[in-house]
């Protein structure tokens, strides 16, 4: 499987190994960036709310600079954030992330969630989102693809979009997301995402691939299951001679779908990108098939607050 790359109509295409960056540090995601160009990564997913584009973008220029790598074989993730999804505040924010990457344009841009924040504000309280019927999520998509033909951006997707809310998209709008950034995993396998988004040509790109270990305390649970310490991934990890990591991506892109693991050690960034040579056979797929939990990491409660908008019903359509 070396090599795997999503093939898009115009001719671009994305790399199915991507370096993830939510949680890296300010003062090491400068090095991180840096060492994951150098070692042959392509794809680098960012976020405006992450905190941390500026130091990334300084990484990508310097590796541009010094020839290790050009602009056209690097593809560059960013999302807008919640609190700049009305009309006037989307391209706005589309340019500061530009200038904090030093980029002329960025190859996917996502709508990170379907929630819109109002401008300026955290998400401490209910008093800080906008009432969804004053600013519906496919409103901002529409205005988010009105800026193609300012050639900022070269594909539109969305994150954390269920099929109903995909749905909504396609039959409210004429724009198709190229991509759908989605936390997906052996224990949170969704079928029925994977099926209906490969059925309507959306690519999905699976965020916290191998269990978002190093998350915030706040987003952990008590005696939750530790992906990487399966049983099920440990022996087939040992039938193939590689890490519990390496089985899990390798997994994910022999159904088609990418990964933006995080890792700011060189080591384990080496040991995620050597997935692409990892063949898993027809018997080992299907044995981490039967390990599925529907357990979701990332829970999203978060967005649920006092006198509030959304319960976790309402996010995840379940």
């Amino acid at each position: 499987m070396s090599n795997i790359r999503l093939q898009c109509a115009n001719g671009d295409s994305l790399p199915m190994i991507g370096l993830g960056t939510w949680k890296a540090k300010p003062g090491e995601v400068y090095e991180a960036v840096k060492s994951a160009i150098e070692v042959g990564y392509r794809h680098i997913d960012c976020a405006s709310v992450y905190g941390n584009e500026a130091e990334i973008g300084q990484a990508i220029a310097d590796q541009i600079n010094a020839g290790t790598v050009s602009r056209d074989e690097l593809w560059i993730t960013s999302k807008l954030w919640c609190d700049s999804f009305a009309a006037e505040d989307i391209k706005p924010a589309l340019i500061s992330t530009l200038h904090d990457l030093q980029l002329e344009y960025l190859d996917l841009y996502l709508m990170h969630w379907p929630i819109p924040l109002k401008k300026g504000h955290g998400m401490r309280t209910a008093d800080d989102f906008v009432d969804p019927v004053l600013l519906p999520y496919p409103d901002t998509w529409l205005n988010m693809n009105q800026l193609s033909a300012e050639g900022l951006v070269r594909h539109y997707g969305v994150s954390n979009f269920t099929v109903k809310k995909l749905k909504v998209l396609l039959e409210n709008t004429p724009f198709k997301p190229a991509v759908n950034q989605v936390e997906l995993h052996p224990y949170l396998q969704q079928a029925d995402l994977v099926n209906f988004c490969q059925g309507a040509g959306i690519h999905l790109t699976a965020y916290s691939p191998l269990g978002s270990s190093d998350r915030p305390d706040p987003l952990k649970q008590a005696g939750e299951p530790v992906l990487l310490e399966n049983s099920v991934i440990g022996e087939i990890a040992k039938e193939l001679s590689a890490s519990a990591a390496q089985v899990i991506i390798a997994w994910l892109n022999s159904q088609g779908i990418s990964t933006i693991p995080k890792s700011t050690h060189l080591d384990r960034q080496k040991q995620n990108l050597d997935s692409r040579h990892l063949n898993l056979s027809e018997e080992q797929v299907n044995k981490i098939a039967e390990i599925d939990l529907a357990r979701r990491y990332i829970t999203g409660e978060f967005w649920i607050k006092d006198e509030g908008f959304y319960t976790l019903e309402d996010i995840w359509d379940e």
